[in-house]
């Protein structure tokens, strides 16, 4: 797309290190949580479209500035939870704010188990050789707090993102006990391979620990 190319140049050109890129994106996130405290839904929208395209752009800048590493990679994956946290909470703060108990409660077991879904993925691949099973990855979580905040329907998207990352969890415990038993493991990735028959092949178990990769060095803990 010629303006994310055309943003992309510019950071390179300006030498805008990655690891900056990522900081913006996470400070943007603060704001667009911000907004989402204050019921403000329209507004966290744009400020998340703005906040993603700093998600994009910093592993493409650091790829064409050859300045990809481990550590990089580390920095964005961490980061990303502090923006996972920052959306969630926000929206605690909102209906606190609005006397709605029920809803603080769905709020908090989203962040809970939107960050049990990127460690169950970290903590099992240092164990297996991947373990990138389930649906509800970061990106799909950002895809619909979007949604939500553009059609002001973002307690019904809570009760989405909390059922399917409640699978995705159980989905990866299940998937990492079939690898280290040297089981069959699933076919297919996601919901439907967790109710589907398994298939040969189980992964090699490791003893080392990993990086739970991210856009910078492979794909992101989701």
């Amino acid at each position: 797309m010629f303006p994310l190319r055309a943003i992309i140049r510019a950071c390179v050109a300006l030498h805008i290190h990655p690891n900056t890129l990522t900081l913006i994106g996470v400070v943007v996130n603060v704001a667009a949580a911000w907004a989402l405290a204050y019921g403000r839904f329209l507004l966290a929208f744009v400020i998340m479209l703005v906040a993603n395209i700093f998600d994009f752009i910093d592993g493409k800048v650091a790829h064409l500035t050859k300045l990809e590493s481990e550590f990089g990679a580390f920095w964005d994956s961490t980061l990303d939870r502090f923006s996972d946290l920052a959306l969630a909470t926000g929206l605690i703060f909102l209906y606190s704010k609005l006397g709605r108990s029920d809803y603080v409660m769905i709020a908090a077991l989203t962040l809970i188990f939107s960050i049990m879904t990127s460690y169950a993925r970290a903590r099992a691949e240092s164990l297996v050789q991947k373990c990138k099973v389930g649906f509800m990855e970061r990106p799909e979580r950002i895809v619909l707090f979007m949604i939500g905040a553009a059609t002001n329907r973002m307690a019904g998207v809570l009760w989405v993102i909390l059922a399917l990352s409640v699978l995705t969890v159980a989905n990866r415990m299940y998937y990492t006990y079939l690898a280290l038993n040297r089981r069959a493991l699933p076919s297919r990735e996601g919901l439907r391979g967790f109710l589907t028959a398994p298939s040969s092949g189980p992964t090699i178990a490791r003893r080392f620990p990993t990086i739970c990769g991210s856009s910078r060095f492979s794909s992101s803990c989701g």
